[in-house]
């Protein structure tokens, strides 16, 4: 597949007057009786709350000691996220990289990016980490289609699925799964969507702005209903990207959209693609979606780029 292009107040000064000075005058109070049941002490109730004060670090110190331990085990029995080397790609590939790439699909295998990111939750306030090394992996599918999966970390990939038609390259859907952990408990979620047909991906040939309107519909295991994610895919021109020391040609291509129904956010993506085949040689993300939970909203916010830093899959 081959892409054509067509101050504060001061003294006054004054002086008060003059008075005259009056004699002072001394009353004598007689002596009240003291109370039944004995002296007055007038100093009890200061003892006594003295005495209140100082039992609040003994109640509080204990209490921030649990907490802190607390924390301390959840730190440390929590699951984190990890780089996926590309040997551990491979072995989870094994033998399923089979078919001809041919002329317009890219070779099957596990190919090496790198790059950065985090996502980031707002309830429970989680974070992670992408990258450094995230191994995206090539299978073909039938004559036509490809699925291109990118693993993030150990605990979050993403699966695009693009077919040919009449020598466009359609986004025909795709999958993300994820894993949360909270202290011991290990929490994930699969998102499963399927695009309309002339979701544009890679056009045959383009003008330059030229734009498309692309719509995928999905659901989320950890959401009830369903979500609409649907905008405007436009085209920026064409530029050379160096892979590993060798240049390639890349389509560039601006993604928008808006997700609606049981998620809402948006989504801002770039994709550079190799013309000839397909491949994506970057790809870089804003995603923001918002999704209803029993205490609340959660907010969900990545952000990441990768880069592919060799021509030749690992099989």
């Amino acid at each position: 597949m081959v892409l054509h292009v067509d101050t504060a107040p001061g003294d006054t000064g004054g002086h008060p007057p003059e008075e005259s000075m009056a004699e002072p005058v001394f009353i004598t109070l007689p002596l009240l009786p003291p109370a039944a049941g004995g002296p007055v002490d007038v100093g009890g109730g200061a003892r006594s709350a003295k005495r209140r004060h100082r039992r609040w670090p003994w109640i509080v110190g204990p209490l921030v000691i649990l907490l802190l331990v607390g924390a301390g085990v959840t730190w440390l029995t929590a699951s984190k996220a990890a780089p996926v080397t590309l040997r551990q790609a491979e072995l989870r590939l094994g033998s399923s990289a089979t078919g001809a790439p041919g002329a317009t699909r890219p070779a099957p295998g596990v190919y090496q990016y790198t790059g950065t990111g985090t996502e980031r939750l707002s309830l429970p306030p989680l974070s992670q980490a992408e990258g450094p090394s995230i191994p995206g992996t090539v299978t073909l599918r039938g004559s036509n289609c490809f699925v291109f999966r990118v693993d993030y970390s150990t605990h979050h990939w993403q699966t695009w699925e693009y077919c040919l038609h009449s020598g466009d390259l359609w986004e025909a859907g795709g999958q993300s799964w994820q894993l949360w952990s909270i202290g011991p408990i290990n929490v994930t979620n699969l998102s499963s969507f399927t695009c309309a047909p002339h979701s544009m991906a890679l056009p045959a040939k383009a003008s330059l702005d030229a734009w498309w309107l692309s719509s995928c519909t999905g659901t989320n295991s950890a959401v009830k209903g369903r979500t609409v994610s649907a905008g405007p895919y436009q085209f920026k021109g064409l530029t050379t990207i160096s892979v590993g020391g060798t240049p390639v040609q890349a389509a560039h291509f601006l993604r928008l959209r808006t997700d609606s129904g049981a998620q809402r956010g948006t989504e801002r993506s770039e994709v550079w693609f190799a013309t000839t085949t397909g491949l994506p040689l970057r790809v870089q993300q804003d995603i923001k979606v918002s999704s209803p939970t029993p205490f609340g909203t959660s907010t969900y916010h990545q952000a990441g780029v990768f880069v592919l830093t060799s021509l030749h899959p690992q099989h």
